[in-house]
């Protein structure tokens, strides 16, 4: 994607960079300046020619201008395009030249960014977030852990250094563990006590508020969710097993398998994600068997079925696409196209499409680099 760069935005805390990046949609004019909208105790305003001087609500923060906020202190600011920022506590703001930036070295920021705004990035040291009309929490500890939480939309969160990419969906979180040098996989998150955040209930309530709101009604009622798993829960102790955990491969696929025989589309896809995290030994099974109810149904189906997947483990992508393919070879076009769709957001290289397709096969697991699972490793 091109895109042109505008404004800089800088929060300096200890050490680390965070870009924002903004799309040419978003005019230069629109993000020459911020204007503070919020001051909860020691905010103060850094001129670059000027001592410093306390902030107030409705002070803008020009080009060499920054925002300090000092302990137990935070602040918003907002643009003309309607994006929010905020800042925690010890932190450092500048505008600057050049791109839209923040710089978090150490301590929590929330940023909002509207639907059909043109999306943004956002660096944390290592790890590089790209968003389109979410809202996400970002931590960044002095020993380097980083977390990134999304409140509602998605977010790809790049490994630049490892060439690692994971998606992230509302109501999950990620971490950056230094010391490992990996994204871990996503988890599932309890948005309700998210919203406890400093940066979420200290303020007025965030443009986005409902659709936060509605991700916390699905993951109440969404099988599998973070506050209950009770369809599956039912069927497997049908199945004869005391719980999803400690129910055999084949007493759990007898319960899913019940579900799905009675399900629609959209709840066949979300059955796959909830099982494949509740399981995610099973991912490839679970996928094969989603597929065997959806057969010959639309494309779209079989792309939710993948998506849904490695959603919930993307360390299994290799797995899941081969053991899928060889299930359901008349379908191999949608199950490629589904995963290349995705797979630059779960793990780069994360599989390559073996010359012969079996679950055991070392070659589905060779570590060349290739553009798809199209191209084999080179020498074959």
């Amino acid at each position: 994607m091109n895109i042109q760069l505008g404004i800089i935005l800088q929060i300096a805390f200890l050490g680390f960079a965070v870009a924002i990046w903004v799309p040419s949609e978003i005019t230069a004019e629109e993000l020459k300046e911020a204007q503070v909208t919020e001051v909860v105790q020691d905010v103060k305003l850094l001129p670059s020619n000027a001592a410093p001087r306390p902030a107030t609500v409705n002070d803008n923060v020009h080009q060499g201008t920054a925002v300090q906020t000092g302990v137990q202190s935070r602040s918003e600011l907002t643009f003309k395009d309607k994006t929010i920022t905020r800042l925690g506590e010890k932190t450092i703001f500048s505008v600057g030249k050049g791109a839209r930036s923040i710089d978090l070295g150490s301590g929590q920021f929330l940023l909002y960014v509207p639907k059909n705004s043109g999306g943004a990035k956002v660096k944390m040291g290592p790890v590089t977030a790209a968003i389109t009309g979410t809202t996400v929490l970002g931590n960044v500890n002095p020993n380097g852990t980083t977390t990134f939480t999304v409140l509602e939309g998605t977010a790809c969160m790049h490994l630049d250094s490892v060439g690692q990419a994971l998606l992230v969906h509302a109501g999950q979180k990620l971490t950056f563990d230094p010391i490992s040098n990996r994204l871990e996989d996503p988890v599932d998150v309890d948005l309700e006590q998210v919203l406890t955040s400093p940066l979420i209930k200290g303020f007025r309530r965030l443009p986005s508020a409902p659709l936060i709101e509605q991700e916390i009604q699905n993951q109440h009622r969404s099988p599998g969710a973070v506050t209950g798993n009770d369809d599956l829960t039912n069927a497997v102790r049908v199945a004869g097993a005391g719980s999803v955990g400690t129910a055999t491969p084949d007493q759990f696929m007898r319960a899913l398998n019940s579900l799905f025989v009675r399900s629609n589309e959209p709840e066949v896809c979300a059955y796959v994600s909830a099982a494949a995290r509740a399981r995610p030994d099973l991912a490839a099974r679970i996928v094969v068997a989603a597929l065997s109810v959806s057969r010959g149904s639309r494309s779209e189906q079989i792309d939710c079925i993948i998506r849904a997947a490695i959603a919930a483990h993307p360390s299994a992508t290799r797995e899941i696409v081969s053991t899928a393919v060889a299930a359901a070879p008349l379908l191999r076009d949608s199950i490629i196209a589904a995963a290349n769709a995705v797979q630059p957001c779960q793990e780069a290289n994360a599989f390559v499409e073996p010359r012969t397709i079996t679950a055991t096969d070392p070659a589905n697991f060779r570590s060349e680099e290739v553009v798809s699972p199209e191209q084999p490793p080179p020498g074959h």
